[in-house]
C-alpha cells in the first residue's frame, strides 16, 4: 500500500504568505493614516494662513504708525486740527478694523470646519450639506448662490466702513474751508491790524482741511488691505464649501 510523500516544506508555505499578506495591508494602512495625518495638519495650516496674513499686515502698520508717532507726526494732526474730525476718523476705523478682525476668525473657523468636517458639530459645511440632500441641479445652483450672497453680505459691512472714512476725511475738508472762509472779512482786508487773525484762521481751517483728507485716505488704504485679505478667504471658503456639497451631497 503505497502512501502519498509531501514535502516538509509545504506546512509552512500558505502560513508564510498569510503573515506577509497581512504585514502588507498593515503597511498599507498605516501609509493610508500617515498620509491623512499630514493631509489634515496641511489644512489645518492653511486655514490658519488667513489670520497670519491678517496679523502680519496689522503689525506692520501699527508700526509705520509708531515710527510717524515717534517723528511728531500724530501730535501735529491733533494740535492742527482743532475740529476733532480726525480722531473721529480714527475711532471709526478702529470700529471698522475689530468687525474686520472678528471677520476673519469666523472666515478661518468655518474653513477648519469645512477641511476637518465633523457631521455631529454644527457648522457652515453641515447646514449647507444637509440642504442639498435631495436636491436637483437647478435647485443646487440656486443654493450655492444664495450662500454666495450671504458670505459676501457678511462681510459687506467693512468696506462701507472703509468707504465712510474716506467720506469723512471730505467731510472734514469742507468743514476746514468754511472755518478758513469764515475768518475773511473783505471789509476788513485795508486794515493791518486785522489781517494777521485773518490768516490765522485760514492756516487753521486749511490745516483742518488738509489734516482730515489725509487721515481719512490713510485709514481707508489700511482697512481696504485687510478688505482685501478677508474677500479672499471669503471666496475661498465659498469654493471650498461648494466643492465640499458637489462631493458629498448628491446622495
Amino acid at each position: 500500500m503505497a502512501y502519498a510523500q509531501t514535502s516538509p516544506f509545504s506546512l509552512d508555505t500558505e502560513p508564510t504568505e498569510n503573515t506577509e499578506h497581512q504585514g502588507d495591508a498593515a503597511g498599507a494602512q498605516q501609509l493610508a493614516w500617515l498620509t491623512a495625518q499630514s493631509k489634515a495638519a496641511a489644512d489645518n495650516s492653511k486655514s490658519h494662513l488667513l489670520i497670519l496674513r491678517f496679523a502680519l499686515v496689522n503689525i506692520i502698520a501699527v508700526g509705520l504708525l509708531g515710527a510717524a508717532y515717534q517723528q511728531g507726526l500724530v501730535d501735529r494732526v491733533l494740535t492742527a486740527d482743532k475740529t476733532y474730525i480726525s480722531v473721529a476718523i480714527f475711532v471709526v476705523f478702529l470700529a471698522g478694523l475689530v468687525v474686520c478682525a472678528r471677520r476673519v476668525w469666523e472666515t478661518s473657523h468655518d474653513l477648519e470646519q469645512v477641511q476637518t468636517f465633523d457631521p455631529l458639530r454644527q457648522s457652515h459645511a453641515t447646514t449647507y450639506l444637509a440642504s442639498l440632500r435631495g436636491r436637483a441641479g437647478d435647485s443646487r445652483a440656486l443654493l450655492a448662490s444664495s450662500l454666495r450672497m450671504k458670505l459676501t453680505h457678511r462681510i459687506a459691512v467693512v468696506r462701507n466702513v472703509a468707504n465712510a472714512l474716506v467720506l469723512l476725511g471730505l467731510i472734514g475738508t469742507v468743514v476746514g474751508f468754511i472755518i478758513a472762509l469764515s475768518g475773511v472779512d473783505p471789509e476788513q482786508a485795508s486794515d493791518v491790524s486785522a489781517i494777521t487773525p485773518m490768516v490765522s484762521t485760514l492756516i487753521e481751517g486749511m490745516s483742518t482741511a488738509l489734516y482730515t483728507t489725509l487721515v481719512g485716505a490713510i485709514l481707508n488704504v489700511w482697512l481696504m488691505v485687510n478688505y482685501q485679505l478677508l474677500a479672499a478667504g471669503t471666496v475661498k471658503l465659498i469654493t471650498a464649501l461648494v466643492e465640499f456639497g458637489e462631493s458629498n451631497g448628491r446622495a
